[in-house]
Order: C-alpha cells, then sequence, then structure tokens
C-alpha cells in the first residue's frame, strides 16, 4: 500500500501554520479575566453606482456615504460638513475621487475618473484619501467599478490584499 503523495503530508502543517500564525495577533486574555469579542464594524459590501445614490444625505434616517478611490466611507459622523445642504454634500452618494483631488465642487469634476489629473494633484488625493477619509471615517464598502470592469467581467488587477480595509484574520 502506497503513502500519501508528498504534497499531502504537509498541508495539515501547512494549516497549523496558518492557524498559530493567526492566533498569535489575537488579544490574549488574563488569568481569571474573560477575553472580549473583538470590536467589529459593519460588514464591507459591494456598491453600485445607484445604491450608493442612495446615500446623499437627502435622508435623516439614512448614514451618509461618499468614494474615494473607489473605497466607500461612512461620513454620517461628519454631517455639517456632508449632509443636506452642508458644503460638502456634493461630494455624497457617488464616487467622487476627481473632485477631491481637484479640491474641486463643480459636477463636472465629481466623477471616478483621474485621466489627465496633475502629479500633484493625484499626490493630493492620495493625502486627503489617508489622512482625512482613512483616518476619520470606518469603511463600509468598495465600488462595483472598483472590482469589475464595465463589462461585468472581473477586474483582474483588483487584490484584496492590497485594499486599504483588508485584514487577512478577517477572512477566516
Amino acid at each position: 500500500m502506497a503513502g500519501p503523495a508528498p504534497g499531502r503530508r504537509l498541508q495539515p502543517l501547512a494549516a497549523l501554520a496558518l492557524v498559530l500564525a493567526l492566533a498569535s495577533g489575537l488579544p490574549t486574555a488574563r488569568a481569571g479575566q474573560t477575553p472580549r469579542p473583538a470590536e467589529r464594524g459593519p460588514p464591507v459590501r459591494l456598491f453600485t453606482e445607484e445604491e450608493l445614490a442612495r446615500y446623499g444625505g437627502e435622508e435623516e434616517d439614512q448614514p451618509i456615504y461618499l468614494a474615494v478611490k473607489g473605497v466607500v466611507f461612512d461620513v454620517t459622523s461628519g454631517k455639517e460638513f456632508y449632509g443636506r445642504g452642508a458644503p460638502y454634500n456634493a461630494l455624497t452618494g457617488k464616487d467622487s475621487t476627481r473632485g477631491v483631488a481637484k479640491m474641486s465642487l463643480d459636477p463636472a469634476d465629481l466623477t471616478h475618473d483621474t485621466t489627465g489629473l496633475t502629479a500633484k494633484e493625484l499626490e493630493a488625493l492620495d493625502e486627503v484619501f489617508t489622512k482625512v477619509y482613512k483616518a476619520k471615517y470606518p469603511i463600509v464598502g468598495y465600488t462595483a467599478r472598483r472590482i469589475l470592469n464595465e463589462d461585468g467581467s472581473p477586474n483582474l488587477d483588483f487584490k484584496p490584499e492590497d485594499q486599504p480595509h483588508f485584514d487577512i484574520k478577517d477572512e477566516f
């Protein structure tokens, strides 16, 4: 009787190594303490343009969302800036990447399209994305455009591990 294929023996070891690696980053309880469950935000989801448009700050009982670089943020806590009639309400309910990069509220700039932006505008976009949106507001999802091509086929350049809110621990 032949033994298992050489590659098969390593699978249990690889699974154990993965479990140990993931467990090493988990909080541990001290003696006599009950461990607290990890806090989790709302589940991250995929938004079509139509779905995102529902969160433009027009409804009092709805959260306010905006997208930058295809990442959807919940900016409800900044209602005085993004709510109905507020100065930056024009950015909400859509991917306003170009407007953020150009610091523009011109309707023509309120789009995901970054074609033709200068190096300085792209640098400003990255800075605002990181220091304002990622630092202050929870990520609630991604735009479908970030993950899918126009024809609905998968965007092969999309890598979950490169996304701002991806954590391998959340996948298990």
